[in-house]
């Protein structure tokens, strides 16, 4: 028997209502879950090790960095991804480890493990289309950075959505943004990218109506890749014609 607030209840009473209770989810749908952040800790044990991967073989950042000369000539378009787990030098990396550790877990308690995880790859994502949009084609790019800067607008929403005092957020913001436009070989291009994809997709996510929440955060999702797919296209057929145009004049 166990003490309950009525007097005494059987171990399988116990069990059977512990049972009829639904999940504690957050409020953006996902389940509750209460210890370590784990997409957070895997997110960034995948970046450790590929900048592991790249000291030992140099040659992988030509491979997989973001070209937009290489992804549209050689249809290597798998770089819009690669190119967010790869970083240029230690302090490249420990910076955005360390955004990632700092605002990462609190995104993932209040978002849910899948949510978290898509809003990262989503930004990240967003990030590299734009920069495939406009850098210069032979520039290469790489480095979390445009989803770190996913989370800095997710939080933001977030606190905004909770009521928090967001300034000390906001100038933060602000200071990155700063040094991103005024410090050479910073891409701005995957921070502003990231930046707007994280915000759209928190907002997206946090805002959705509880009794529509699943079909809403999954049809903005599909319609974000589907956005992404044809600005690529697009812009794919803009190099390949202005390759054309400049092979014909040679």
């Amino acid at each position: 028997m166990r003490s309950a607030a009525v007097g005494q209840q059987c171990v399988d009473c116990v069990q059977a209502a512990a049972s009829s209770v639904p999940p504690a989810r957050t409020g953006a749908g996902g389940l509750l879950r209460e210890g370590a952040p784990l997409v957070t800790y895997a997110l960034m044990a995948v970046n450790i090790a590929v900048y592991i991967l790249q000291a030992a073989s140099p040659r992988l950042v030509d491979r997989f960095a973001l070209i937009p000369i290489r992804v549209a000539g050689l249809g290597q378009y798998e770089r819009l991804l690669t190119s967010a787990f790869m970083h240029y030098g230690i302090v490249h990396i420990l910076f955005n480890m360390y955004a990632l550790y700092v605002l990462g877990p609190q995104l993932e308690r209040h978002l849910g493990r899948l949510r978290f995880l898509t809003l990262y790859l989503l930004s990240a994502l967003g990030g590299s289309v734009v920069v495939y949009l406009f850098s210069p084609l032979t520039a290469a790019t790489a480095g979390a950075s445009g989803a770190i800067f996913g989370l800095f607008g997710a939080t933001l929403v977030a606190a905004r959505k909770m009521r928090l005092d967001v300034r000390s957020l906001v100038v933060l913001i602000v200071i990155n943004l700063v040094i991103t436009f005024t410090v050479p070989g910073i891409s701005w291009q995957g921070h502003i990218g990231g930046l707007i994809t994280g915000s759209l997709v928190a907002a997206a996510y946090l805002y959705a109506p509880r009794a529509q929440r699943n079909l809403v955060q999954g049809g903005f999702t599909a319609g974000m890749l589907a956005l992404f797919y044809v600005l690529v296209t697009w812009r794919t057929h803009e190099i390949l014609d202005l390759a054309t145009k400049v092979t014909g004049r040679r």
